[in-house]
Protein backbone atom coordinates (compact mmCIF):
# COMPACT_ATOMS: atom_id res chain seq x y z
CA UNK A 1 0.00 0.00 0.00
CA UNK A 2 1.33 3.07 -0.39
CA UNK A 3 0.88 6.44 2.01
CA UNK A 4 -1.09 9.52 0.20
CA UNK A 5 0.61 13.11 1.10
CA UNK A 6 -2.31 13.65 3.51
CA UNK A 7 -0.53 11.22 6.25
CA UNK A 8 3.02 12.78 5.80
CA UNK A 9 1.49 16.04 6.51
CA UNK A 10 -0.39 14.91 9.39
CA UNK A 11 2.79 13.02 11.14
CA UNK A 12 4.86 16.02 10.48
CA UNK A 13 2.55 18.25 12.21
CA UNK A 14 2.08 15.61 15.25
CA UNK A 15 6.41 15.75 15.35
CA UNK A 16 6.07 19.31 15.29
CA UNK A 17 3.93 19.53 18.29
CA UNK A 18 7.12 18.24 20.49
CA UNK A 19 9.18 20.65 18.83
CA UNK A 20 7.22 23.33 19.43
CA UNK A 21 6.36 22.53 23.26
CA UNK A 22 10.22 22.13 24.13
CA UNK A 23 10.97 25.29 22.19
CA UNK A 24 13.22 27.46 24.62
CA UNK A 25 13.87 25.40 27.52
CA UNK A 26 17.11 23.31 28.86
CA UNK A 27 17.90 20.27 26.75
CA UNK A 28 19.48 16.82 27.05
CA UNK A 29 22.28 17.65 24.66
CA UNK A 30 24.85 14.55 23.77
CA UNK A 31 27.83 14.94 20.82
CA UNK A 32 27.96 12.64 17.61
CA UNK A 33 30.83 14.87 16.74
CA UNK A 34 33.05 18.03 17.80
CA UNK A 35 29.76 20.14 16.93
CA UNK A 36 27.11 17.55 15.36
CA UNK A 37 24.62 17.34 18.44
CA UNK A 38 21.79 15.71 19.18
CA UNK A 39 18.73 16.16 21.61
CA UNK A 40 16.18 14.49 23.87
CA UNK A 41 13.66 16.50 21.40
CA UNK A 42 15.24 14.58 18.11
CA UNK A 43 14.92 11.36 19.77
CA UNK A 44 10.97 11.83 20.72
CA UNK A 45 10.60 13.32 17.62
CA UNK A 46 11.87 10.61 16.07
CA UNK A 47 10.21 7.94 17.94
CA UNK A 48 6.55 9.15 16.93
CA UNK A 49 7.40 9.54 13.65
CA UNK A 50 8.96 6.31 13.55
CA UNK A 51 5.94 4.51 15.02
CA UNK A 52 3.24 6.39 12.98
CA UNK A 53 4.58 4.65 9.71
CA UNK A 54 5.98 1.32 11.64
CA UNK A 55 1.89 1.06 12.45
CA UNK A 56 0.44 2.13 9.00
CA UNK A 57 2.63 0.54 6.67
CA UNK A 58 5.19 -2.08 8.31
CA UNK A 59 6.56 -3.70 5.58
CA UNK A 60 8.34 -0.28 4.63
CA UNK A 61 12.12 0.45 5.54
CA UNK A 62 12.87 3.53 6.98
CA UNK A 63 16.41 5.44 7.33
CA UNK A 64 16.43 7.99 9.93
CA UNK A 65 18.99 10.24 11.33
CA UNK A 66 19.26 9.50 15.25
CA UNK A 67 18.01 5.53 14.57
CA UNK A 68 19.21 4.52 11.63
CA UNK A 69 18.52 2.15 9.12
CA UNK A 70 15.06 0.24 10.11
CA UNK A 71 14.69 -3.10 7.95
CA UNK A 72 11.49 -3.68 5.20
CA UNK A 73 11.03 -3.40 1.71
CA UNK A 74 13.58 -1.40 -0.34
CA UNK A 75 11.14 -0.26 -2.51
CA UNK A 76 9.16 1.15 -0.01
CA UNK A 77 11.75 4.01 1.70
CA UNK A 78 10.95 6.55 4.76
CA UNK A 79 13.83 9.47 5.34
CA UNK A 80 13.17 11.03 8.90
CA UNK A 81 14.52 14.43 9.73
CA UNK A 82 13.15 14.69 13.47
CA UNK A 83 14.60 18.30 13.84
CA UNK A 84 16.47 19.82 11.10
CA UNK A 85 18.29 22.34 12.55
CA UNK A 86 19.35 20.79 16.16
CA UNK A 87 22.04 23.55 16.61
CA UNK A 88 19.32 26.05 16.21
CA UNK A 89 16.72 24.40 18.14
CA UNK A 90 19.15 23.99 21.20
CA UNK A 91 20.13 27.72 21.18
CA UNK A 92 16.70 29.07 20.74
CA UNK A 93 17.17 29.83 17.40
CA UNK A 94 13.87 29.74 15.86
CA UNK A 95 15.20 27.73 12.42
CA UNK A 96 14.38 24.44 12.20
CA UNK A 97 11.80 22.24 10.77
CA UNK A 98 10.97 18.49 10.77
CA UNK A 99 11.27 16.63 7.49
CA UNK A 100 9.65 13.75 6.21
CA UNK A 101 10.11 12.00 2.46
CA UNK A 102 8.70 8.32 1.14
CA UNK A 103 10.59 7.10 -2.06
CA UNK A 104 9.41 4.54 -3.84
CA UNK A 105 10.99 1.94 -5.73
CA UNK A 106 14.30 4.12 -5.36
CA UNK A 107 12.76 7.96 -6.57
CA UNK A 108 11.51 10.24 -3.61
CA UNK A 109 7.42 10.36 -4.46
CA UNK A 110 6.44 12.43 -1.73
CA UNK A 111 7.52 15.13 0.53
CA UNK A 112 6.15 16.67 4.02
CA UNK A 113 8.50 19.76 5.95
CA UNK A 114 6.72 21.45 8.52
CA UNK A 115 7.91 24.80 10.72
CA UNK A 116 6.00 24.43 14.19
CA UNK A 117 7.31 28.06 14.87
CA UNK A 118 5.73 29.80 11.94
CA UNK A 119 2.76 26.87 11.09
CA UNK A 120 4.04 26.59 7.49
CA UNK A 121 3.59 23.16 6.13
CA UNK A 122 5.02 22.89 2.69
CA UNK A 123 4.57 19.38 0.93
CA UNK A 124 4.96 18.05 -2.57
CA UNK A 125 3.53 14.92 -4.72
CA UNK A 126 5.76 14.20 -7.41
CA UNK A 127 4.20 15.58 -10.51
CA UNK A 128 1.35 17.38 -8.63
CA UNK A 129 3.52 20.62 -7.48
CA UNK A 130 5.15 21.63 -4.53
CA UNK A 131 2.75 23.43 -1.91
CA UNK A 132 2.27 25.92 1.09
CA UNK A 133 -0.21 25.98 3.21
CA UNK A 134 -2.35 24.86 0.59
CA UNK A 135 -1.29 27.54 -1.85
CA UNK A 136 1.22 26.68 -5.00
CA UNK A 137 4.63 27.75 -4.77
CA UNK A 138 6.91 28.32 -7.41
CA UNK A 139 10.95 29.43 -7.69
CA UNK A 140 11.93 32.40 -8.94
CA UNK A 141 12.78 34.00 -12.34
CA UNK A 142 15.94 35.44 -11.10
CA UNK A 143 18.48 35.28 -14.34
CA UNK A 144 20.87 37.35 -13.06
CA UNK A 145 24.20 36.27 -10.83
CA UNK A 146 24.72 39.60 -9.07
CA UNK A 147 20.88 39.91 -8.48
CA UNK A 148 20.53 36.48 -6.48
CA UNK A 149 20.08 35.97 -2.53
CA UNK A 150 21.62 32.16 -2.09
CA UNK A 151 21.74 29.89 0.68
CA UNK A 152 24.26 27.31 1.49
CA UNK A 153 25.67 25.56 4.77
CA UNK A 154 28.96 23.47 5.77
CA UNK A 155 29.93 20.02 6.49
CA UNK A 156 30.01 18.77 10.62
CA UNK A 157 33.56 17.59 9.85
CA UNK A 158 35.98 20.20 10.72
CA UNK A 159 38.73 18.78 9.28
CA UNK A 160 37.28 18.16 5.64
CA UNK A 161 39.03 19.80 3.16
CA UNK A 162 36.35 20.39 0.74
CA UNK A 163 34.19 22.30 3.26
CA UNK A 164 32.49 24.57 1.30
CA UNK A 165 34.59 28.42 2.21
CA UNK A 166 36.07 28.47 -1.35
CA UNK A 167 32.82 27.85 -3.06
CA UNK A 168 31.28 30.31 -0.46
CA UNK A 169 34.16 32.63 -1.11
CA UNK A 170 34.02 32.68 -4.92
CA UNK A 171 30.47 32.98 -4.89
CA UNK A 172 29.99 35.73 -2.41
CA UNK A 173 32.08 38.08 -4.86
CA UNK A 174 29.40 37.52 -7.74
CA UNK A 175 26.21 37.25 -6.16
CA UNK A 176 23.82 39.70 -4.42
CA UNK A 177 24.18 38.18 -0.95
CA UNK A 178 24.73 34.49 0.81
CA UNK A 179 23.23 33.81 3.53
CA UNK A 180 23.56 30.44 6.42
CA UNK A 181 20.25 29.71 7.85
CA UNK A 182 21.53 26.81 9.85
CA UNK A 183 18.86 24.56 8.34
CA UNK A 184 19.15 22.57 4.99
CA UNK A 185 15.54 21.77 4.74
CA UNK A 186 14.63 24.73 5.38
CA UNK A 187 16.89 25.97 2.98
CA UNK A 188 15.00 24.08 0.05
CA UNK A 189 11.79 24.79 1.27
CA UNK A 190 12.89 28.58 0.50
CA UNK A 191 14.15 27.83 -2.62
CA UNK A 192 10.94 26.32 -3.50
CA UNK A 193 8.63 29.13 -2.02
CA UNK A 194 10.51 31.82 -3.63
CA UNK A 195 11.82 33.36 -1.04
CA UNK A 196 15.83 32.61 -2.22
CA UNK A 197 16.80 32.17 -5.27
CA UNK A 198 19.24 29.00 -4.99
CA UNK A 199 21.09 26.67 -3.03
CA UNK A 200 23.86 24.31 -2.79
CA UNK A 201 25.60 22.50 -0.08
CA UNK A 202 27.89 19.59 0.14
CA UNK A 203 28.65 17.01 2.75
CA UNK A 204 24.62 16.75 3.57
CA UNK A 205 22.98 13.32 4.06
CA UNK A 206 19.66 11.49 2.43
CA UNK A 207 17.76 12.71 5.23
CA UNK A 208 18.55 16.24 4.67
CA UNK A 209 17.49 16.71 0.49
CA UNK A 210 15.32 13.68 0.38
CA UNK A 211 12.12 15.91 0.98
CA UNK A 212 13.50 19.37 0.27
CA UNK A 213 14.33 18.43 -3.26
CA UNK A 214 11.68 17.45 -4.12
CA UNK A 215 10.02 20.33 -3.04
CA UNK A 216 12.30 22.31 -5.39
CA UNK A 217 11.90 19.93 -8.35
CA UNK A 218 8.17 20.07 -8.00
CA UNK A 219 8.15 24.47 -7.81
CA UNK A 220 10.32 24.18 -10.82
CA UNK A 221 13.93 24.08 -9.84
CA UNK A 222 16.73 22.43 -11.54
CA UNK A 223 18.43 20.09 -9.16
CA UNK A 224 21.60 18.36 -9.19
CA UNK A 225 24.70 17.64 -7.93
CA UNK A 226 27.47 20.62 -7.59
CA UNK A 227 29.10 18.98 -10.58
CA UNK A 228 25.90 19.00 -12.50
CA UNK A 229 25.25 15.26 -12.19
CA UNK A 230 21.30 14.88 -12.27
CA UNK A 231 20.87 11.92 -10.43
CA UNK A 232 21.78 13.69 -6.89
CA UNK A 233 20.44 11.01 -4.93
CA UNK A 234 23.45 9.13 -4.07
CA UNK A 235 26.55 9.42 -2.16
CA UNK A 236 28.51 11.44 -1.44
CA UNK A 237 25.26 13.52 -1.14
CA UNK A 238 25.61 16.94 -2.13
CA UNK A 239 23.00 19.56 -4.33
CA UNK A 240 22.94 22.56 -5.98
CA UNK A 241 19.37 23.93 -7.12
CA UNK A 242 17.87 26.88 -8.85
CA UNK A 243 15.49 27.93 -11.74
CA UNK A 244 17.36 26.82 -15.10
CA UNK A 245 18.87 30.26 -15.81
CA UNK A 246 20.33 30.54 -12.83
CA UNK A 247 21.12 27.15 -12.27
CA UNK A 248 23.87 27.27 -15.01
CA UNK A 249 25.90 30.54 -13.78
CA UNK A 250 25.91 28.78 -10.44
CA UNK A 251 27.35 25.81 -11.65
CA UNK A 252 29.64 27.63 -13.77
CA UNK A 253 31.11 29.62 -10.50
CA UNK A 254 31.18 26.20 -8.58
CA UNK A 255 33.18 24.42 -10.90
CA UNK A 256 35.45 27.36 -12.52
Amino acid sequence: MLPSIDFLIGISKEAGEILKEGFGKRHQITYKSDINIVTEIDRKSEDLLVSRIRAAFPEHSIVAEESGFFDGRNDHRWFIDPVDGTSNYAKGFPMFCVSIGYAYQGRVRLAAVYDPLRDESYYAERGQGAWLNGERIHVTATDRLIDSMLVTGFPYDMNEMDNNLKHFADMSHKVHTIRRLGSAVLDQAYVAAGRLDGYWEIGVSAWDIAAGTLLMEEAGALVTTVKGDPDFFKPPFDVLAANPALHAQLLAVLNS
